[in-house]
């Protein structure tokens, strides 16, 4: 574990040159590894670790679509795919991948399993924290571990593809074997992270619901929105209007942040362009930081926790879901991104 200097503040690090594969693979040789649920982080966890050459099978509901896809990914019946129950039998370390509110339906079947010395992973800080919520409370004679890559199953898979890697945090919760730091470093680095810092599980669940409500998708669908409308309520098509609120930014402009930071992407614009943007940016932190202080504090208190597991334990939660998406897929907004991108000049060759 090395320090790192971010920003002035030091932080525990581990990078791929300090814990290499070779040395993660002997940490787990004698391991067997559960993925349980094939929908979000499953298939590309699993995936990696298995391309990585570790013991890995697969749980997951039979009949289901999620089991349809294991089987399309090459996951095999009775040999490295099984109902959740047989799965965690099996399992040394049992990757508690399902959905929040799949994890309290299957928290019974799996605590059962939680024999003295497995290890309890995770990718979310939700079910520990929130536990006077959502019963989940580990036996103490397991090591409880948590591995959060910082970005969808799907982009934790294409990166590892191209040969390349995401960031996650990691944390132990409970260390009852005295072996759970090489556990989850091993594991972080077997599903393909590029380094890992270390968080504790509560701000891994505080920052993560914060970011995901805020700037990483609620924040940024809110801002399109809103600028797109005054564009058009002012005359703009909706070409012009989406070209100048979305495909600019995650075209040309997110990739130079990508690459080295916002002052950077700043520099690459024109004179007029950064003026601007400097005159505006603290008007719009201003703005919504009276939003993001009162974000933070519903997901302190349990509120947005309360929120989630209340509408998705409903029965026809995912058809409300499918409606509110569609509400989005079929605004002006969107369907004229549908069009800019069919425009792309990749789409025409």
């Amino acid at each position: 574990m090395a320090k790192m200097n971010f920003g002035g503040v030091e932080e525990n690090v581990v990078t791929r040159a300090e814990f290499p594969l070779e040395k993660a693979r002997d940490v787990l040789k004698n391991e067997t590894i559960a993925v349980l649920g094939y929908g979000v982080q499953g298939p590309g966890q699993s995936l990696n670790l298995k391309d990585n050459g570790f013991n890995v099978i697969v749980g997951q509901r039979k009949g289901s679509k999620s089991w349809d896809k294991a089987i399309a990914d090459g996951w095999v019946p009775g040999e490295t795919l099984f109902e959740i129950d047989e799965a965690c039998a099996k399992a040394t370390i049992i990757e508690f991948l399902l959905s929040d509110a799949g994890q309290i339906a299957a928290w019974p079947t799996v605590k059962k399993n939680l024999t003295p010395g497995k290890a309890l992973y995770f990718s979310h800080g939700f079910g520990i924290t929130y536990s006077d919520k959502t019963g989940i409370v580990p036996p103490a004679d397991v090591d409880v571990i948590l591995v959060a890559p910082k970005g969808s199953g799907t982009s934790l898979r294409r990166l590892f593809l191209e040969g390349k890697g995401i960031n996650s945090s990691y944390a132990i919760h409970q260390d009852a074997t005295g072996k759970a730091y090489d556990r989850v470093i091993a594991l972080g680095i077997g599903v393909g992270s590029g380094y890992l810092f270390e968080t504790d599980f509560k701000r891994e669940v505080y920052s993560d619901l914060t970011g995901e409500r805020g700037t990483l998708m609620g924040a940024i669908q809110g801002i399109f929105a809103a600028q797109y409308q005054v564009l058009r309520e002012n005359g703009h098509t909706p070409s012009e209007a989406f070209n100048e609120t979305v495909e600019e930014l995650s075209q040309s402009l997110m990739p130079l942040i990508a690459e080295k930071g916002m002052d950077w992407m700043y520099a690459n614009c024109s004179t007029t362009a950064q003026r601007g943007a400097l005159d505006w940016w603290k008007r719009f932190r201003d703005a919504t930081m009276p939003v993001f202080k009162e974000l933070y504090e519903s997901v302190k208190t349990g509120n947005e926790a309360q929120i989630s597991i209340d509408s998705n334990s409903k029965p026809d939660y995912r058809e409300k879901l499918n409606a509110e998406l569609k509400e989005l897929h079929d605004s002006e907004l969107w369907r004229a991104g549908e069009t800019v991108r069919e425009l792309r000049p990749e789409r025409s060759k």
